[in-house]
């Protein structure tokens, strides 16, 4: 057997290196699930592959390493190879499915914004022989291709994700089914989270990789994000601009009849009323609490029925969605129908839990109804299934709270620090502003004290500075109240809804200034997705503590954490907000030669006990001293 007798760990080992390795190589063999943080710069992506792998190869169990993002996904690959230095090894980096590397479908713009799930319905009217339109050659291609062989090819080369398509469309083959056909080969997959939480997504996935939970050994990276992924996945949604979208479907098909003589617009018009009604009665500011029955009750009375022809209306809507998807897919089109969309979110929300969701309406330009789960542990059953899992970052501390809302069994919990000298990381505080909610409404002062701390920081160093907004709507009012000009150097900024190009752009002309600013969100990609390693990053400022809003959902879920942890207001906000902060830190060192100031506007930051912080009246001269003489 390969997995326990070799060293596989690519580098010299550091600090708890060989340590960490070894604590996950023992726990994966055990069937065991680890919790583990572990510093900046010790290395997490290497370490957990190395360790899951040595108990992993020789025995038929698989390595699946889970990434929030593609950047991150590109580091498992890069790891591989190295790794595969010591034994052969095959890693295979999965995506969704997208146009971009489909030519049967790159040349129709009404594409563009297809979603994984409609492109591979889509998918299947293209490899059809009898179709209108005639079969995909890229499918049919595969049949002519030595899969052993490419899987042979493909060892030695170890392909990041948009590579691995290239070589593909370049043997004019599908790159997708290419990739649904090496998996079986694969000693490690890395995959977007949504492989393997999605219910629906996950079991076509383990028929792929031909391997039952129980013999895969997955690894969580970024694990801090995963409760508030899990959450998301569990909640369903419906706005009034879906409401638009479905009635503008809907006159496009001749209004159908639904059920008992109503037509979709009948019950569009109907689920508009509820709408009003939920915003007149329960919005107060951003949101409001509604009850679990409120849509049901609301529908039932206005339409006169009964629960039983509420359900029927609802099948009715998802039949007439069907038929539309299909349709449309024997055209060429996008199979998507707003019709069956509300019928599965009205199906959904009928099927709400009182006892793990709440009801909400939520306001704004474009207001919804909401089900929001309150529960992660739902969606994390199947890491309670899997042979083992590893749930790394620099972030997890209370290691306990993450056992809990996860609903981990027994797990090894372990912190390790970072190997690197702490006097290469200074982490200051001003005691004479806040981000307060009352304060910065009652007080207008306290904004302009914040804004010119911005702009003196960003101005007296040379050094390259981050500034972290606690969120979109103030950093968005700093640059509209001209923060940018007064700072007088380039300013590069996160935006709302970027798409990843748009985003790197910027950080790549940041990273490649001298003395450039970024304006980012704590708890963004930027704060937690991308390494600033060198001059690239020398000065965060934090803009205050970023606790959530208190909002209605907010406070149910804060009720929800006491009824389970008891303190319900550390768990729903102080926790995930020192989590946001000690990520938007941590840019600051990447490895032992990086030396770093952060400072965080906010009188608050001295009660945060994961955070060591010295009080300062002088940022700009603290970061100056601690620089002096550095270059």
């Amino acid at each position: 057997m390969i997995a326990n007798n070799m060293d596989l760990f690519p580098y010299e080992y550091i600090g708890d290196q060989a340590a960490m390795v070894d604590l996950i190589r023992r726990s994966a063999t055990d069937g065991k699930a680890v919790i583990m943080e572990s510093g900046t710069g010790t290395g997490k992506t290497a370490v957990s592959m190395t360790g899951a792998l040595e108990a992993s190869l020789g025995t038929g169990r698989k390595v699946l390493y889970l990434t929030r993002t593609k950047s991150q996904q590109r580091q498992i690959v890069i790891e591989a190879e190295r790794i595969s230095k010591n034994v052969p090894l095959l890693c295979a980096a999965v995506q969704g499915r997208s146009i971009d590397n489909c030519p049967m479908m790159s040349s129709d713009p009404e594409l563009n914004n297809g979603t994984p799930e409609e492109l591979s319905k889509l998918c299947s009217e293209y490899k059809k022989k009898d179709g209108n339109y005639g079969p995909c050659k890229y499918y049919e291609n595969i049949a002519n291709i030595s899969v052993d062989e490419f899987v042979g090819e493909l060892r030695d080369e170890h392909l990041e994700h948009e590579a691995f398509a290239e070589k593909c469309l370049k043997m004019e083959v599908c790159p997708y089914e290419m990739m649904k056909r090496i998996l079986p080969y694969a000693d490690i997959i890395a995959a977007p989270y949504v492989f393997f939480f999605v219910p629906f997504i996950r079991s076509r996935f383990l028929e792929w990789v031909g391997k039952p939970l129980s013999e895969l050994a997955v690894v969580i990276d970024e694990a801090h994000n995963l409760p508030d992924y899990l959450r998301d996945v569990m909640t369903v949604e419906y706005s009034s601009a879906a409401m638009d979208l479905a009635e503008k479907e809907a006159m496009e098909w001749k209004d159908p009849e639904i059920h008992g003589g109503l037509t979709v617009t009948d019950v569009i018009e109907v689920l508009r009323e509820c709408m009003k009604e939920a915003i007149s009665e329960y919005l107060h500011d951003d949101d409001g609490l509604i009850p679990t029955t409120f849509l049901q009750d609301e529908l039932m009375s206005r339409l006169g029925m009964s629960s039983n022809s509420l359900n029927a209306i609802y099948k009715g809507l998802m039949d007439r969605g069907e038929m539309i998807v299909e349709a449309k897919k024997a055209r060429r089109k996008l199979p998507r129908s707003y019709i069956g969309s509300m019928g599965k979110f009205l199906t959904l929300w009928n099927m709400s839990d009182e006892e793990v969701s709440v009801c909400l309406i939520i306001g704004g330009e474009n207001p919804k109804f909401q089900s929001y789960c309150l529960d992660p542990r739902l969606a994390a059953e199947p890491l309670r299934y899997c042979g083992s899992s590893v749930h790394m970052s620099g972030t997890l501390s209370p290691l306990g709270d993450y056992e809990e809302e996860i609903g981990l069994i027994d797990p090894v919990k372990a912190t390790f620090p970072s190997p690197f000298p702490k006097e290469n990381l200074k982490v200051m505080y001003v005691d004479d502003v806040s981000t307060k909610y009352d304060e910065l409404k009652n007080i207008p002062e306290t904004y302009d004290k914040i804004r010119q701390y911005v702009i003196d920081i960003a101005k007296c160093t040379d050094r390259n500075t981050a500034v972290f907004f606690p969120s979109y709507t103030m950093m968005e009012r700093m640059i509209a109240d001209g923060t940018t000009n007064m700072i007088g150097k380039g300013v590069f900024a996160e935006k709302r809804n970027m798409t990843q190009t748009e985003l790197m752009e910027e950080v790549i002309g940041f990273r490649m200034s001298e003395g450039g600013v970024m304006f980012a969100v704590t708890g963004g990609r930027v704060s937690e997705g991308l390494d600033f390693p060198d001059k690239d990053l020398e000065v965060a400022v934090l803009v205050g503590i970023p606790y959530p809003k208190q909002t209605s959902k907010q406070e149910a879920l804060r009720r929800y954490c006491d009824l389970r942890f008891g303190n319900g207001w550390e768990h729903s906000s102080k926790i995930p907000a020192m989590r946001k902060m000690r990520q938007s830190i941590g840019r600051l060192i990447r490895s032992e030669t990086d030396r770093g100031v952060a400072v965080i506007l906010d009188r608050r930051a001295f009660t945060l006990e994961d955070i060591n912080v010295d009080l300062t009246n002088d940022p700009c001269s603290e970061i100056t001293n601690f620089f002096a003489g550095q270059r």
